[in-house]
């Protein structure tokens, strides 16, 4: 366990480190704002400087100059006007002979332009470059001037000083600077705000609280001897404990279970409907891979609302197992109710010959049950050698006879001992049930006959129930099967379900042949395997 409390609270690191993240989110927004800014602030000046050339290349007053139709000191008269009303450091205008026309110091007017810059501007090409010049470094804008004939008469040179859009630039950056201030500021509150929200959501408690509380449910979870399997409300698994991973390895399911969908992951789960419908299911029999568990599922809501839901389940065999003697115990007392119904009929009739003193007619009476029990029961024990199949079948021998019925257990059934125990409860399941039913379907007939056949060769059991009952409808008999249907009313259509299921997990099969009016015949084939290993 964790026991040592750390030097800083949980809401003094999120603030702190939440901090330095906007910190250092707005430094890298600051650098790249500020390289684009630049970048823009290029842009401009290079827009505006072209413009500018162009509007005096097409100046008429330019040309006419150029041309010799007008005086050339107007070219600087114009060019002033220019300068005052726009944001351009210079503007110089020069003939074909690179003279310059006009310039912002009037004593450079005559003199010979020298740079080679504006080489494609006289070729009639538009054109920028950065170069010193006179006045300082800057960015410059070259434009051809033509005639009305299409004839080039000169250049137009118009210059933006690089300190000016330094200066721009700068005056943005001192606006992005108060803007990462006040983003740093709010960034603080909103990260002290964010601390003392992760706290208030988590109760208050430290990471090593929350952790002590994980290690010690980690502990109470593993000891546990239920599987307990958990999933979010996307049904994803949260949670599975040691013995649930020691259930899926018995079937085969090895891959760790945690972030899987519970319906890819578990076969024939109900999870997800739980998180549907936030119904609970208490001891739900399931079929995984062929073991039977008893699963409970339970819905997790919070708030109102599912947010996920939670299973425990054991293995059924195991569960079977341990409470053996108890089912043993509850299968021979319902045979021996029956039976003792049915002595207890017979009492009635031997205290009536005592009273009457038919005493030569109560010997003859007694001496004929007791040995119609002894063949009965001999018979049985002959054909069925498991103790508690044979007990089952006694009693609904008798069950049989109270409602009126006669139970006829062939001459050729034999059943051999089973290698597997738990096969008995199976067929506990599938025999009780079947005569059951036969009895139900006879219970209006005339003729009221259930006839019982075992045929066990070669490790294959072979079981028939048939009765003389009116038959099942081509319609009703694709039915039967499915769990809850029944035409006999409600809370019925159980037991032929169960006995598929059983059959699923013995690896057997049932089948049904019904003639509507003249009975019903369930034949069961199952895998079987004697303890003996072989029949004498």
């Amino acid at each position: 366990m964790r026991k040592d409390q750390p030097l800083f609270s949980l809401q003094t690191k999120i603030a702190v480190f939440a901090c330095i993240v906007v910190a250092l989110a707005l430094l890298v927004a600051d650098i790249i704002i500020n390289d684009k800014i630049s970048e823009n602030a290029r842009i401009s000046a290079t827009d505006k400087s072209i413009e500018i050339a162009r509007i005096i290349a097409y100046s008429p007053t330019i040309i006419e100059a150029l041309s010799g139709k007008r005086d050339e000191r107007d070219i600087q008269i114009f060019t002033d006007k220019v300068l005052s009303v726009s944001e351009v450091r210079f503007i110089t205008v020069m003939d074909m002979n690179r003279t310059r026309k006009s310039h912002p110091n009037p004593s450079l007017i005559g003199s010979h332009y020298e740079e080679d810059d504006v080489n494609p501007a006289f070729d009639g090409k538009e054109t920028m470059s950065i170069n010193r010049g006179s006045l300082g470094i800057s960015l410059r804008a070259f434009s051809p001037i033509f005639d009305s004939d299409g004839q080039q008469v000169g250049v137009v040179l118009v210059g933006i000083l690089s300190e000016s859009v330094q200066a721009a630039v700068d005056n943005s950056r001192a606006a992005i600077y108060v803007a990462v201030g006040f983003g740093l500021l709010v960034g603080i509150v909103g990260s002290l705000a964010l601390a003392r929200n992760i706290k208030k959501s988590m109760f208050g408690l430290e990471p090593f609280a929350i952790a002590k509380i994980f290690e010690e449910r980690s502990a109470m979870l593993q000891t546990v001897r239920e599987g307990i399997l958990a999933v979010d409300k996307g049904s994803h698994i949260t949670v599975a404990n040691e013995e649930a991973m020691r259930i899926f390895r018995q079937v085969g399911i090895l891959d760790d279970p945690i972030g899987k969908k519970v319906d890819e992951y578990v076969p024939n789960t109900r999870m997800q409907n739980i998180l549907m419908n936030g119904q609970a299911e208490f001891d739900q029999e399931q079929d995984l891979n062929g073991i039977i568990i008893l699963a409970n599922r339970i819905p997790i809501i919070v708030d109102g609302e599912i947010v996920g839901a939670i299973s425990t389940f054991r293995d059924k065999t195991e569960m079977r197992q341990l409470a053996e003697k108890l089912t043993g115990v509850q299968v021979y007392a319902e045979a021996l109710r029956s039976q003792t119904h049915e002595f207890m009929n017979k009492l009635h009739v031997i205290v009536g010959m005592v009273r009457m003193g038919y005493y030569e007619r109560l010997i003859s009476y007694v001496s004929q049950i007791a040995n119609q029990y002894q063949v009965e029961v001999g018979y049985v024990v002959k054909k069925i050698k498991d103790p508690v199949l044979a007990g089952v079948i006694l009693g609904k021998l008798s069950l049989v006879r109270e409602n009126g019925a006669e139970l006829i257990l062939s001459e050729s059934s034999f059943v051999p001992e089973p290698a597997e125990p738990e096969v008995v409860h199976e067929l506990i399941t599938i025999v009780g049930n079947l005569i059951n039913n036969a009895l139900e379907a006879v219970e209006n007939s005339t003729v009221k006959q259930i006839h019982v056949d075992f045929s066990y060769d070669s490790d294959i059991l072979t079981i028939e129930v048939g009765d003389t009952g009116a038959g099942i409808e081509e319609k009703i008999k694709k039915n039967i099967f499915i769990q809850g249907y029944s035409t006999k009313g409600d809370d019925r259509g159980r037991g032929l379900y169960l006995i598929e299921r059983s059959l699923q997990r013995l690896g057997g099969t049932i089948s049904v042949n019904s003639i509507v009016g003249h009975g019903t015949v369930f034949q069961v084939i199952m895998p079987y395997w004697s303890k003996e290993g072989y029949i004498d």
